[in-house]
C-alpha cells in the first residue's frame, strides 16, 4: 500500500486533525500514523481494534473519543478555571496516544486485515504508549506532545496539564467502551485480562 493511501485513510479517519492550528504539527501527526500503519502492515486504519480482545470498537473510534473528551475538558479548564492548556498539544497527543497499537495488535486480528507487518516494529514487546512516544519522536513532534503520549502511571516522570488531559480522557473513553461492550469498568477489565494477554 502506498503512503498516499495511508494519508487519505488517516485524514478521513481523524477530522480532529483540523483542530491543530500548527500545520507542521498536523503533518507530523499524519506522518506518525502513516509510518505506524505501514510498519504494522495494516490494510485499513479501521481494522485496528480498540483492545486486543475488544473488536466491536475500533481504535479510531476510541482515539476520536479521547480527543473529543480532552478538548471539552481543556475548554472547561480554560473557561471556568482560567488555565491555559495548549490545545494543539492536547489534540496532537490525543490523536497519537494509541498510534502504537499499529505495532502491538497485529497478533490479535485476522491475517487478511494485514499485508506484511515489519517484525522489527510489529511486536508486543514494547507497550503501545511507548512505541507511540517513539513514533512521535521519530517524526519530530515537539517534546510537549511526546511527553503527553505515555498514559500509564510510571511511564514518564514529568506530568503536564496536557498529559493529564490525555490520561484522564483516555480513562473516560476506555471506561465507556468496556462498560458498553462488556458491562464492566476499565479497572475490572484490567484486573480480569491483564494477565491473559
Amino acid at each position: 500500500m502506498s503512503a498516499i493511501d495511508y494519508r487519505e485513510q488517516v485524514e478521513s479517519a481523524y477530522p480532529e486533525l483540523d483542530d491543530i492550528e500548527d500545520a507542521d504539527l498536523r503533518e507530523s501527526v499524519v506522518e506518525a500514523w502513516c509510518l505506524g500503519l505501514e510498519r504494522g502492515g495494516w490494510r485499513d486504519i479501521d481494522d485496528i481494534p480498540y483492545a486486543w480482545n475488544i473488536h466491536e470498537v475500533t481504535n479510531v473510534e476510541h482515539v476520536r473519543g479521547v480527543t473529543r473528551i480532552a478538548l471539552r475538558a481543556a475548554e472547561e479548564q480554560r473557561d471556568f478555571h482560567g488555565a491555559d492548556p495548549d490545545f494543539d498539544v492536547v489534540v496532537a497527543a490525543c490523536l497519537l496516544h494509541d498510534v502504537g497499537k499499529c505495532y502491538e495488535y497485529v497478533d490479535f486480528v485476522d491475517e487478511e486485515t494485514l499485508d506484511s507487518p515489519d517484525p522489527e516494529y510489529a511486536t508486543q514487546e514494547v507497550p503501545h504508549s511507548l512505541s507511540g512516544y517513539a513514533l512521535a519522536h521519530e517524526v519530530g513532534c515537539p517534546l510537549a506532545v511526546q511527553r503527553a503520549i505515555p498514559h500509564f502511571i510510571g511511564e514518564i516522570p514529568t506530568r503536564t496539564l496536557e498529559s493529564e488531559l490525555v490520561k484522564s480522557a483516555n480513562s473516560a473513553s476506555s471506561n465507556a467502551i468496556t462498560q458498553a461492550t462488556m458491562g464492566i469498568s476499565l479497572q475490572e477489565w484490567v484486573e480480569q485480562y491483564s494477565q491473559t494477554q
